[in-house]
């Protein structure tokens, strides 16, 4: 109750922030945002977001919230985490775009990133959209990239553990086989966890087979935001 109630008054505090910052990265694809916090709202919002709740969860979202740095550098990182996540929705306007904190959760539903039934390879038309990504994250060089893969729950558990992990590596291998730095990426494979949609439904599980980015700052990007600061 306390982790909320400290997350719920930061919120309110810098809601007015939050609103005025959206206005950049409206809306208009049902693309959904934290919103432009960078500098003052970013800094404020984010660092309690990572005391508070950065610590746990499996997923992009655990892994933004878990990475923040706070304070006016984390300030400087979120402004250029504004600037990716409107290129991002830029090349790839169907895609679900959330910044929060110093961070970018990206989830590409099966129909950005399809896969063929029952394996990991990538169909012609994830590629092309996966080709999309490639300028956005070469011009961004200072992040690091986790990539989660998930099934619905259709067959057994630990066969879609194992096959959300095989997809989440390919979305990998193709993107460093265009040239972005396989030091940037980790993969894990969380099958049919995290759900959000019913998976009693066709509609439902469509929507849980995905693939979710987590973008954070790396260490230089860190070192070089400090660094700013002080000067």
């Amino acid at each position: 109750m306390k982790k909320i109630s400290i997350v719920a008054m930061a919120t309110i505090m810098i809601i007015g922030s939050i609103f005025t910052s959206c206005e950049a990265v409206k809306n208009t694809n049902k693309t959904q945002r934290g919103a432009g916090i960078g500098a003052v709202a970013g800094a404020v919002l984010g660092g309690v977001l990572g005391n508070n709740l950065g610590k746990g969860g499996k997923g992009a979202m655990g892994a933004v919230l878990g990475g923040v740095i706070g304070g006016v550098a984390g300030g400087v990182i979120g402004n250029k985490m504004d600037k990716q996540a409107r290129e991002i929705d830029a090349v790839l306007p169907g895609a679900e775009v959330v910044r929060v904190g110093e961070g970018i959760k990206l989830v590409l539903n099966e129909n950005a990133v399809r896969f063929d039934t029952n394996k990991s390879s990538l169909t012609a038309g994830a590629k092309a959209n996966l080709d999309k990504l490639v300028p956005v994250f070469a011009e961004y060089p200072d992040t690091n990239i986790t990539i989660y893969g998930y099934t619905d729950s259709t067959g057994p558990a630990d066969y879609n553990l194992k096959l959300s992990g095989e997809r989440a590596a390919s979305v990998r291998n193709y993107l460093t086989s265009k040239g972005v730095s396989s030091s940037r990426f980790q993969v894990t494979g969380l099958g049919i966890a995290d759900p959000i949609a019913s998976n009693e439904t066709v509609e439902g599980r469509t929507q849980n087979r995905r693939v979710e980015f987590a973008i954070t700052a790396n260490e230089k990007m860190i070192k070089d935001a400090e660094a700013e600061v002080k000067n």
